[in-house]
């Protein structure tokens, strides 16, 4: 119980010093931001909220400015089922990828975030 208290109090401690230090968004023409909006449709993060590793990647979401769909894989029972089931692991950060009718689930925060720098940074 004590552990327990101490991880959520951790967890929101994390939360705030991320909403504090939160880094600027990425600057791009209307059109272009269009084009990241259309390419990044595709994508979902299952996350825990209070995550360190989770905070880091949406982290680089939030700079890169790329509208992600978040799944709680924490709180939201269907998206607990589809991490394990489809991905194979309930590990958190996971990215869901769908490319040309392909599935890749990303694990592993700084794969996710190597994988979005490539993607989205020069967009």
């Amino acid at each position: 119980m004590i552990i327990t208290a101490l991880r959520q109090g951790l967890g929101q401690l994390i939360i705030f010093i991320d909403w504090v230090t939160r880094p600027a968004k990425l600057k791009r023409s209307p059109e272009a931001q269009t084009a990241v909006a259309q390419s990044a449709k595709n994508l979902s993060l299952y996350q825990f909220r209070g995550c360190p590793f989770c905070v880091k990647t949406r982290r680089n979401l939030h700079r890169l400015n790329v509208p992600v769909a978040l799944r709680d894989a924490k709180n939201d029972a269907q998206a607990r089922q589809e991490l394990e089931q489809q991905g194979g692991k309930i590990q958190v950060p996971c990215l869901r990828i769908e490319e040309e009718g392909q599935v890749r689930w990303m694990y592993e925060s700084k794969a996710i975030i190597a994988y979005l720098e490539q993607r989205f940074a020069n967009a």
